[in-house]
């Protein structure tokens, strides 16, 4: 809760020009786990604000996941200019719960840093012929290796890259708008990274699909899906994709709520690791 408390601070304090006109509502997207504007687990194709051409825009962020075990907390900051780069900070905190007693661990956290760019290549979500696609990098650190270590992981901070594309049909479900994001990422992290990098079952990047579905009801209110698939690069517990359900709430270009029920499934080996998903962004 401290680290939600600090980002929603974040967002009321963070001093930058203001984009009130241009882009539609809800085009900014949310932030994703690792601080990139998209869905909640997997980043999208758009840009984070509302910025258009020559203006700036910028998000600040903060997210808790609970689950059955575990409890992860983010916060983060997204700076975007001329809807054309962005550049994202996420800070991660996944506390362990009762496997720190169970299995005599170290520690009774893991920590993550994810600084981040994504370059918008071709492409607009709404207004051209072409879908938005954009090129991502994240540099990944973990800040407490001694666990990832002991489970065999390899390293403790690497970069992977993700080619994102995302297209808004206007009224193209009865009426409503449709957003759909599809993405190729190319990554060895371990659960994105809270794991550490590469395992002794495999320590080479794999090519792993990601994507999302949003129904745009009005203006201010989206519900949705998501997925995200994971590598299996550690013997010690086996790692699951990832998936939600979400609703998203957007009553202005300055705030929004993200609601999900998330499905993790089995995390270091500890099996139905489903909860709740909350983060709250302000958008500048």
């Amino acid at each position: 809760m401290r680290l939600f408390l600090i980002g929603c601070l974040a967002a009321l304090t963070v001093q930058t020009a203001l984009a009130d006109n241009g882009r539609l509502i809800a085009t900014g997207g949310a932030s994703s786990l690792e601080g990139a504007a998209g869905g909640g687990i997997t980043p999208w194709a758009v840009l984070a604000g509302y910025g258009e051409q020559h203006e700036w825009g910028a998000t600040a962020f903060a997210t808790t996941v609970n689950l059955a075990d575990y409890r992860l907390d983010v916060a983060g900051l997204a700076l975007a200019y001329d809807n054309r780069v962005e550049l994202s900070f996420a800070r991660q905190r996944f506390d362990l719960g009762t496997l720190v007693h169970r299995l005599n661990l170290p520690d009774d956290h893991l920590g993550q840093d994810v600084l981040g760019m994504k370059v918008r290549l071709l492409g607009d979500v709404i207004y051209d012929r072409l879908p938005q696609v954009s090129l991502g990098l994240e540099y990944k650190h973990q800040n407490t290796f001694d666990i990832p270590r002991l489970v065999g992981a390899r390293r403790d901070s690497d970069v992977e890259g993700y080619l994102a594309a995302s297209r808004l049909w206007m009224g193209a479900a009865f009426g409503y708008n449709v957003l759909v994001n599809g993405s190729l990422r190319y990554s060895r992290a371990n659960e994105t990274g809270l794991l550490g990098f590469g395992g002794d079952r495999r320590d080479r990047r794999s090519l792993l699909k990601e994507g999302s579905v949003a129904l745009l009801f009005n203006p201010r209110w989206a519900v949705g899906v998501e997925y995200r698939e994971k590598p299996d690069n550690l013997s010690f517990a086996g790692e699951s994709d990832w998936a939600d359900l979400f609703v998203g709430y957007f009553p202005n270009k300055h705030v929004s709520v993200v609601l999900a029920y998330a499905r993790l499934g089995e995390i270091a080996t500890l099996a139905d690791q489903n909860g709740t998903y909350l983060s709250l962004q302000g958008s500048f």
